[in-house]
């Protein structure tokens, strides 16, 4: 197959905050000293911020470090936070609020932003393309090209594939786009990430990556209940009932809406535990109806996020290129936020790449970003909260948050703590935990899966390949229905995976792949690691409007 190629000096693929942050960053370098420097970005999404989903509560330090003029900019960051409460949910109906003096220093919120990311990375992308970035939104990254052991750039996703693998009439080949150092920002559980991850052994020495997933709502609410700035946070019911550790968000932002959500980790161990369905009991704890009753949800969405702090860091550089952002572990769950330390981590790597490329080096490994990084207040905030994660898993929600408000408020403790056992490592039989029965959704305040992939605009092109990959296709009826309960149809957000049984009676497992809201979590915790998440076709997805 002959493809096209193009070649660059600087390919980046994804169009989310680490991404754009080093785009930017580079050509705002080049340009300060009449250097041409060609850089290039590819997002999977339709549009950059179609895929963007977060919170999102963020800090403007990497912003103001960026651009330092970013209020005359135009950043939608338009919502100062006012006010923080912090609970913990006692029960379906109760719930005890932690005095200002018990929350941690980490999650105070002074000073920082209630935002949509999504209209944030629209905005960055038009910044990127101001000083010369060329993007290519709807454009994946199917795999990455690696020449003498040196990643050499990558290759999109061919385009008109049936689902039987054959070429369609709509047939377009994907482009080699070559470059003298690759970036790879491609958020949680990056598929080309994973794998470089592997290939470079990039994890030597570390503990595994521990996650979460993150589903959230936006809602219109009444305006006499908006209190734009205010910052709900809180942990306990229902994820505590069933077992799970975690906890959920409410943010007050402007015109009149909120962003409510809930994240459970991935490290939980009833196989009969539903996310999606404990977010959706939870929304009727008076806490969180307070806001919502009398309230539309407009939109909705699920992602996974990596929690595992700087026990789980990987290595981030690699012979041709690096990884930045999320997947690399920047975030710093003990603020509940990442976007400026993901943002930091582009940032170093674009100046780290503007030294390399001025001498005239190529392909090689920027064994520099490391020390670079490790000297940086992105590093240091990581470094502070290495034991939050680890503190809650080993001691549970209550031990936890007491070794975390020591940690954090009074002396940092002189130990770090590892967590060793990997999320898709943590599940029991299904016969040995308890069952849990979820209450119907009433369609005022809590959904079904269906109606809320409808509102996530989520949509992929019809007869393509399944971008849902079993290594074995009969482990799921053979292996992971007995011992499991096959667990997919129910940490999936998105109706993706059921079993499904015929008028004989014979199970068959079924993969709704037309469902799918990309949010990583089969690739995440499947008990075999059996399911592997590629990129469809360009374009396919959820398309977020203001997450």
């Amino acid at each position: 197959m002959q493809r096209e190629v193009m070649e660059y000096d600087v390919v980046i693929v994804g169009g989310g905050p680490a991404g754009l942050s080093t785009a930017i960053r580079i050509k705002q370098l080049a340009n300060e000293a009449g250097d041409e420097i060609s850089v290039c970005l590819v997002e999977k999404g339709s549009e950059i911020g179609a895929h963007i989903l977060s919170g999102a509560v963020i800090e403007d330090r990497a912003l103001t470090e960026l651009f330092p003029d970013w209020k005359e900019l135009g950043a939608p960051l338009n919502t100062a936070v006012t006010e923080d409460e912090v609970y913990f949910m006692t029960s379906a109906e109760k719930a005890i609020q932690a005095p200002g003096w018990s929350i941690p220093k980490p999650m105070h919120n002074d000073g920082n932003y209630i935002v949509s990311l999504g209209n944030v990375c629209r905005w960055l992308g038009e910044q990127a393309e101001n000083v010369g970035v060329e993007i290519y939104p709807g454009f994946p990254a199917a795999s990455y090209i690696v020449e003498e052991g040196q990643v050499k750039g990558i290759v999109t996703g061919d385009m008109g594939i049936s689902a039987e693998g054959e070429q369609k009439d709509t047939y377009m080949p994907g482009m080699e786009l070559r470059a003298k150092y690759t970036i790879f920002a491609e958020g949680c559980r990056g598929h080309l990430g994973k794998n470089l991850i592997s290939e470079f052994k990039l994890d030597a020495g570390k503990d595994p990556q521990h996650y979460g997933i993150g589903i959230k709502e936006l809602w219109d609410i009444d305006p006499a209940k908006s209190k734009p700035g205010l910052v709900l946070h809180g942990t306990g019911w229902p994820l505590n009932e069933s077992g799970s550790t975690g906890g959920f968000f409410l943010y007050h932002d402007e015109n009149n809406q909120v962003v409510v959500g809930l994240i459970t980790d991935l490290s939980y161990s009833n196989p009969h535990l539903s996310p999606f369905d404990e977010f959706q009991r939870m929304k009727h704890h008076p806490v969180i109806k307070q806001y919502l009753e009398g309230g539309k949800r407009v939109s909705y969405g699920a992602r996974a996020i990596t929690k595992g702090g700087l026990n789980c860091l990987p290595k981030m550089t690699f012979p041709g290129g690096l990884i930045v952002g999320c997947d690399a572990g920047t975030l710093n769950f003990a603020k509940i936020k990442g976007t400026h330390t993901a943002m930091k981590s582009g940032m170093i790597a674009a100046e780290e790449l503007y030294k390399a490329l001025k001498a005239g080096r190529a392909n090689d490994e920027l064994t520099e970003f490391t020390a670079s990084f490790e000297q940086s207040w992105a590093y240091e905030e990581l470094h502070r909260s290495r034991n939050f994660g680890p503190a809650m898993h080993k001691f549970g929600t209550f031990g936890g948050a007491a070794f975390n408000f020591i940690d954090q408020n009074i002396f940092p403790m002189p130990v770090t703590l590892h967590d060793i056992t990997a999320d898709h490592d943590m599940l029991k039989p299904a016969a040995e935990c308890k069952k849990i029965v979820y209450p119907k959704p009433d369609g005022v305040l809590s959904f079904n899966k269906l109606d809320s992939v409808f509102i996530g605009n989520v949509n992929h092109a019809e007869d393509q390949l399944c971008h849902l990959q079993l290594k074995d296709a009969s482990i799921p009826l053979a292996s992971n229905l007995p011992m499991y309960d096959e667990p997919a149809q129910r940490y999936c957000p998105a109706g993706v995976y059921e079993v499904v049984e015929d008028e004989s009676g014979e199970k068959r497992f079924q993969i709704n792949s037309q469902n799918c809201v990309h949010c990583k979590t089969c690739d995440i915790k499947d008990p075999a690691q059996n399911i592997t998440w590629v990129t469809p076709e360009g374009g396919g997805g959820p398309n977020y409007p203001n997450m």
